[in-house]
């Protein structure tokens, strides 16, 4: 399997959060702005790809006994990196979605690819896919959340592109998490079988 075609897997074919719905914890609850999408989006892809290499490069090393909790561990050293820079370097994104960093350990998205995929192949397939799945997780977060704050207030990373009048706060509530990501789930598969 070619690099470019395990790339583009992730980003469309098995796109996380629009295709095998997976995820959903993080998808909706820290969604309520493009930069905060953004910010779990690019967290977790960093997980992801990291923890995808590690596993890869000691998938001969590890028993099949104890392969699950080892995976674990091997994410949760990546998550607490991740934790640790965004407490450390952006403490006022780290607060608002500081509960849900920790999370990413048992993120079945992750936890997943390390099992299904950087288990059964290269180090270098595994960072190809880790960045396919992550960037696609990133980017389904980001609009998710774009589009979120600009119907519920009018902006789209603090840039005002319409009234805030005009906008309504159930995009920014939870109802408006299912809303908007029921339509571009349609919006996915219409666009998939055309």
């Amino acid at each position: 399997m070619s690099n470019l075609k395990i790339l583009l897997n992730g980003l469309i074919t098995e796109n996380p959060t629009f295709v095998l719905i997976l995820g959903m914890c993080p998808t909706l609850a820290t969604t309520t702005s493009g930069l905060n999408g953004m910010s779990m989006g690019l967290a977790t892809a960093f997980v992801l790809i990291c923890s995808n290499m590690v596993i890869s490069a000691l998938k001969n090393v590890i028993p099949d006994m104890v392969h699950i909790p080892a995976y674990i561990v091997v994410i949760a050293t990546f998550v607490t990196v991740v934790q640790m820079c965004m407490q450390a370097f952006v403490p006022e994104l780290y607060s608002k979605l500081g509960l849900f960093i920790p999370l990413i350990v048992v993120n079945c998205i992750v936890l997943g690819r390390a099992e299904s995929f950087a288990a059964k192949h290269s180090v270098i397939n595994s960072a190809f896919d880790g960045i396919g799945i992550g960037l696609g997780f990133a980017g389904a977060l980001t609009l998710l959340g774009s589009l979120r704050e600009l119907l519920g207030t009018g902006k789209v990373f603090g840039l005002t592109l319409m009234p805030e009048q005009y906008g309504s706060l159930i995009f920014v509530l939870a109802p408006g998490a299912f809303i908007v990501l029921g339509y571009l789930v349609a919006i996915m598969n219409k666009l998939r079988k055309a």
